[in-house]
């Protein structure tokens, strides 16, 4: 599972890489161990972990902290373990086995990885294959049709549907295409999960990606805001000249 951005998403694609992943990996256990010592050792690797990068990684090797959210086994036959395993993104699934292997007193390591699902993308949906692309490219460029196309593209939207929201108002989606400030009496809707601090995905009425910002005021400050700030630009993706200009570059107004 490898999320490709086209054209602007390509600006937002960067919270893909920091959201979480689900992998399918097969653990090679160096000798035998019973399955329910195997699920018990398991067990102890659910929750937040430390872990230190391989000696073949890109990244400095000091001891990070990460979280495995969910570590299923789903096949045992003594030596070979096929897991699932959902987790914040920068877990190494090589080193989670090694320490497994560690910990089980026998050792193990990493034979086999896949990735299922990147943030809000799942192999059950929307998987293409580069032969798919491939031949609906093919027939864009040679009978002049979209169709397969289509279906192989997905909205960039989908980028950031599990990201916190703010709706715009018609009025005010020019000026944050220009890189403005959000001031409150542009805000149409809210979400009330949103915290002070927080990347939030700032849609137009129609669900339009504008940009991605980071919120100035709460979800419930914001609501009950009629003035004032309330979010900042960090990744413009909309065009500007899409929506008339109603506010003024800076985010004073309505």
């Amino acid at each position: 599972m490898l999320p490709i951005a086209l054209e602007k998403m390509t600006k937002v694609i960067g919270l893909i890489m920091h959201s979480s992943k689900e992998y399918v990996c097969v653990m090679d256990v160096h000798s035998p161990v019973p399955e329910d010592r195997l699920r018990g050792v398991l067990g102890e690797f659910k929750g937040v972990i430390y872990q230190r990068p391989p000696l073949r990684s890109s990244v400095k090797r000091s001891v990070r902290r990460r979280a495995v959210h969910e570590i299923e086994l789903l096949e045992y036959d003594g030596k070979l373990a096929l897991m699932r395993v959902a987790c914040d993104a920068g877990t190494y699934i090589r080193k989670l086995c090694w320490d497994i292997g560690l910990v089980l007193g026998v050792g193990a390591h990493m034979r086999e990885l896949r990735r299922m699902k990147t943030g809000p993308f799942h192999e059950s949906h929307g998987l293409v294959r580069l032969q798919d692309l491939s031949e609906a490219v093919y027939r864009w460029k040679v009978e002049g049709k979209d169709d397969m196309l289509r279906k192989v593209v997905m909205p960039g939207e989908y980028v950031v549907c599990g990201m916190p929201l703010i709706v715009l108002r018609d009025t005010a989606v020019e000026s944050i295409a220009q890189g403005a400030r959000l001031a409150a009496p542009g805000v149409a809707m809210v979400s009330e999960r949103l915290e002070k601090g927080d990347k939030v995905a700032i849609l137009t009425l129609k669900g339009e990606l504008v940009a991605v910002g980071k919120a100035v005021m709460s979800g419930g400050e914001i609501i009950e805001a009629s003035r004032g700030i309330v979010a900042e630009p960090l990744r413009v993706v909309m065009e500007t000249g899409i929506y008339p200009r109603a506010w003024r570059r800076g985010g004073i107004g309505g």
